[in-house]
C-alpha cells in the first residue's frame, strides 16, 4: 500500500495540479485511515477539479473520523448540491440519509 502513495507522491511531484492524481492518492489514503493526509489532499484537489460528489464524501467522512462534525455536515451538504448538479441524485440522498441518520440532533 506505501507502495502505491509514494507511486502518486511522485506522479504529483511531476505534476502538482494534475486531479486525478490526488484523487487516487486520496483514495489510498483513505484505505490505511489516514484521515489528515485524506483531509489535505482533497481540500487541494477540490480547489482545482470539477469533482461530481464521491470526494465530498470522503472528505465528510474523514471530518467525521478526526471528531469534526460540523465540517462534516458541511462537506455533506456541499457533496449533496454537487451531486445533484452533476445528475447524481442517489449520491445526493446518500449523503441526506447520513445527515438525517448520524446527525440528527
Amino acid at each position: 500500500m506505501q507502495n502505491r502513495i509514494e507511486i502518486f507522491k511522485q506522479m504529483l511531484e511531476n505534476e502538482p495540479e494534475n486531479s486525478m492524481v490526488m484523487f487516487g492518492l486520496a483514495k489510498e489514503y483513505e484505505k490505511i485511515g489516514a484521515n489528515d493526509e485524506i483531509i489535505e489532499t482533497l481540500e487541494k484537489y477540490l480547489a482545482v477539479a470539477d469533482d461530481e460528489g464521491n470526494a465530498y464524501g470522503v472528505l465528510a467522512k474523514a471530518y467525521e473520523q478526526k471528531g469534526n462534525r460540523k465540517k462534516a455536515i458541511e462537506i455533506y451538504k456541499k457533496g449533496i448540491e454537487v451531486s445533484m448538479a452533476h445528475g447524481h441524485p442517489s449520491m445526493a440522498n446518500d449523503y441526506q440519509m447520513t445527515l438525517d441518520l448520524d446527525y440528527a440532533d
